[in-house]
């Protein structure tokens, strides 16, 4: 799922006033929550050792023609057979991605067909997908060399361990919902935030980090989280959520300044002090020297790109990016697909689920540490996947797949209890 720009990438940017103007206007888009999308990524191991490094020449023989430019410079990047286009991440980490669609049961049935041949292809050269959220076995190692990559490297690595990890060792479930009429927008932001603690122990199962045990739940929660603090944390949920995120955005750092061969920026650059010229005369910028008083400044093909580099747990892109849930095994990502899309298929059954949620909600850490274990995610786990299996029908999917997402869901919950209980 994409959201255009609104004005020409070129175009330079006057103040951060008007910076924040325009990522309140494109990051949510209002009217009736129809579409549906999903991003399944990987990590990627030898079939015969999973401890072996990956190599980026096997991977791009793997994906041939699939391959996306960032590994294969002159690919081009051709979608798999559904419509999915293949992207991979600095360490490797193979992402699938379709159109959305308003079609819940089509939007199975077609990442489903292309996540089976990127499966395919990976066997090709003896290659597998990961079944965690986080590689098990092996240390975090970038093997894409693009300077987009490289700059948010040696960002993230004079902050602590997890940058790196986050970066080259992770692997997420997405799930891309409309963010809705705007008398139901902020209901629809918090509900996913409320939601997150609950169904982050719900499928977590990221709990090992290079062959040993790290005594989380969800280590690649620990490992997001901790990237860049506070921006990669849930943030506040007070006031109009449009308006906050667009003040977020301007307090980040900036992560990429696309100057040059080596895309670093100043140390402490934030972009709200980029957009109100704090680069003016220092000859970075691309209009530099120009005389044009705005040579320094930013342009909206910055800020897409700023924005694009900032990785909340839910991230708004003219829709909301679901982002803080673990890969899933195989075909496990169709279940917390369709948890979401029940709990928000209609306003009712979003409140209800509120109500449902409040006993964990805010609570990330214990969620991912402590994962179902934690009693109040417990609880909240318990009552949202009782409401989301009595409102699974309207998904559309058909008897089968609801009841196998119902068992599923109560599984995980029941055998959490009994375990408790024992």
């Amino acid at each position: 799922m994409t959201a255009p720009g609104e004005f020409p990438a070129t175009t330079p940017i006057g103040s951060r006033v008007e910076a924040e103007g325009y990522v309140a206007m494109v990051c949510f888009k209002h009217g009736p929550p129809q579409l549906h999308g999903v991003e399944l990524e990987w990590t990627v191991h030898h079939a015969d050792d999973p401890h072996r490094p990956l190599d980026a020449a096997r991977l791009s023989t793997a994906l041939g023609v699939h391959a996306p430019p960032t590994l294969v410079p002159d690919s081009p990047q051709l979608p798999l057979g559904r419509g999915s286009l293949v992207t991979v991440e600095p360490g490797g980490q193979v992402e699938i991605s379709g159109q959305a669609s308003d079609s819940i049961p089509r939007l199975i049935d077609d990442t489903t067909a292309d996540a089976a041949q990127l499966t395919q292809l990976l066997a090709t050269q003896g290659l597998v997908p990961g079944r965690h959220g986080l590689d098990a076995f092996r240390p975090p190692r970038r093997i894409l060399t693009v300077p987009r990559y490289a700059a948010m490297e040696r960002a993230f690595a004079q902050l602590g361990p997890h940058g790196p990890r986050m970066m080259c060792s992770s692997a997420g479930l997405q799930v891309c919902l409309d963010a809705g009429e705007a008398d139901q927008t902020a209901l629809r932001w918090r509900a996913l935030h409320d939601f997150g603690p609950a169904l982050v122990a719900l499928f977590a199962n990221s709990r090992h980090r290079e062959g040993s045990d790290t005594g989380w739940a969800s280590a690649r929660t620990e490992a997001t989280f901790g990237t860049c603090a506070p921006f990669t944390e849930p943030p506040s949920l007070d006031g109009d959520p449009a308006e906050a995120w667009a003040r977020t955005a301007m307090e980040a750092p900036v992560l990429c300044l696309r100057r040059g061969d080596s895309w670093d920026a100043p140390a402490g650059l934030t972009f709200g002090a980029w957009a109100d010229g704090a680069l003016d005369g220092t000859g970075l910028a691309s209009g530099a020297g120009t005389g044009d008083p705005l040579g320094d400044r930013p342009t909206y093909g910055d800020l897409e790109y700023h924005l694009s580099t900032l990785f909340p747990p839910v991230r708004p892109r003219g829709y909301l990016e679901v982002r803080y849930l673990d890969a899933q095994d195989g075909d496990g990502w169709i279940t917390p697909t369709l948890l979401l899309s029940a709990l928000m298929s209609d306003p009712a059954v979003t409140d209800q689920a509120l109500a449902a949620a409040a006993p964990a909600a805010g609570r990330w850490f214990p969620a991912a540490r402590e994962g179902l274990h934690d009693k109040p995610v417990l609880q909240a786990a318990r009552d949202l996947v009782d409401l989301a299996t009595t409102n699974l029908s309207r998904t559309g999917v058909d008897h089968d797949l609801i009841t196998e997402a119902g068992e599923r869901l109560h599984y995980i919950v029941d055998d959490t209890q009994r375990r408790r209980a024992s």
